[in-house]
């Protein structure tokens, strides 16, 4: 590995195929999803081609160094643990990625992919637990959402919205009905720090009945915005 101009765009050197650009690697305790609470190395990608208005991962936008795809799985086996969780950025704008889903699954991985929903899942191995957002109207970045990819859901996915309001829950509710989210896969709903208070979306939740899972950030509960936590 070797340092890069941060300006560099996520394209491997022309010499390698098998390299994905990388922000970091860590072992923390999942925070969201159907594998909370579980150690879990992630693989954090560099790069997103979206901007939502409350991302918490801006440092993953630029830079990174470049991986042998045997490089990365040789440091997610030295930590030890069975969960592994490949995220950034968006990692599906690094097209190897699809590599390494397929690599860390045959290596007896429990596999999960964040991804914004803005690009195909399609070529997702089939393995891989896929956690794809719904981009909301006040994440500024709802007209990016591809919506063919609800009808590839399977149960071993999970759909997650980030609600800044009243206005984007009223939105993710319609949603969830209009699109049968909820006989598709498991629906997460969480409230966006700061403009969200997760009572208030509790409350909205268990007044309608909605069959969707409330959750709360717990990497966030222990270590706040701390980056590799």
């Amino acid at each position: 590995m070797s340092a890069v101009d941060p300006t560099e765009p996520a394209v491997p050197p022309a010499s390698s195929q098998e390299r994905l650009k990388l922000t970091e690697i860590f072992l923390s305790l999942q925070g969201e999803a159907n594998a909370v609470g579980w150690p879990t190395v992630f693989v954090r990608l560099t790069g997103c081609p979206l901007r939502c208005q409350y991302c918490d991962t801006e440092y993953a936008f630029y830079g990174g160094q470049w991986w042998d795809i045997d490089a990365i799985l040789a440091e997610v086996a030295r930590h030890g643990v069975r969960h592994v969780c490949v995220t950034g950025g968006e990692p599906l704008s690094q097209k190897r990625c699809l590599v390494l889903l397929r690599r860390l699954c045959d290596a007896g991985y429990d596999v999960s992919l964040e991804t914004s929903g803005a690009i195909d899942i399609a070529e997702v191995d089939s393995r891989v637990s896929r956690v794809v957002d719904l981009k909301t109207p006040g994440s500024r970045e709802m007209a990016r959402n591809r919506l063919e990819n609800l009808p590839l859901l399977t149960a071993r996915d999970q759909v997650k919205f980030v609600l800044c309001g009243r206005e984007d829950y009223e939105w993710a509710r319609d949603m969830l009905t209009e699109h049968r989210l909820a006989e598709r896969c498991d629906v997460l709903f969480s409230p966006s720090k700061s403009e969200l208070a997760p009572r208030d979306l509790a409350d909205w939740i268990v007044a309608d009945r909605l069959p969707v899972r409330f959750q709360m950030q717990l990497h966030k509960l222990l270590w706040n915005d701390e980056p590799g936590r």
